[in-house]
């Protein structure tokens, strides 16, 4: 069983026939590092499940760029409305470092239903689960400080501080890389 296997598997309630006719839909896809997965404009519609590397999700707001979200290995990876609507890519997508991916195109999802009969079903439960995903985020910036939200991203992804730039993680974290390093700092005495 591949990784994609596997984590389809324990992602989705879903039959061992259906988990291969969906993981047979998927090709392999490298990113060397600095590649954009998506630009912020671009209709390239595809959903990808990381096998190895990061991959950062930013914009720039006033002139400063800002990271939405770091993907890292075990994760799904697009932009929805692309997708889903076709609308151009809200924001850029970009390997942090070499990437492989398995990478299901537009077309390939579109036609997940009859290949899938569950798939429909299947499908509202990833979108809900990446909602949920969404909702503990916006919860954690309303209502935890900033060393809170340190602790649970570090208790979440610890590897990405090994990983990716801290200057990326402060931004994710919705502070200064200054803070990070008094936190962190403050953590480890």
């Amino acid at each position: 069983m591949t990784e994609l296997q596997q984590y389809l598997k324990s992602y989705f309630e879903i039959s061992t026939k259906d988990m291969d006719l969906l993981a047979d839909q998927f090709k392999l896809e490298k990113l060397s590092k600095d590649d954009h997965f998506l630009v912020k404009g671009q209709y390239s519609a595809k959903l990808s499940f990381i096998k190895e590397g990061h991959l950062r999700i930013f914009d720039y707001v006033e002139g400063k760029e800002v990271t939405q979200w770091i993907s890292s290995p075990g994760d799904f990876i697009t932009d929805l409305g692309t997708l889903t609507f076709g609308k151009p890519a809200r924001r850029n997508i970009q390997a942090l470092n070499d990437c492989e991916l398995f990478t299901l195109s537009e077309g390939r999802y579109k036609r997940l239903g009859e290949i899938i009969p569950a798939w429909q079903e299947l499908e509202k439960l990833f979108i809900a689960k990446c909602f949920m995903t969404l909702e503990d985020r916006v919860f954690g910036f309303l209502s935890m400080t900033a060393e809170e939200r340190f602790q649970q991203l570090f208790q979440y992804k610890r590897e990405l501080f090994n990983e990716v730039p801290l200057q990326y993680l402060a931004s994710m974290m919705g502070m200064s890389p200054e803070t990070l390093s008094r936190i962190r700092k403050k953590m480890h005495s």
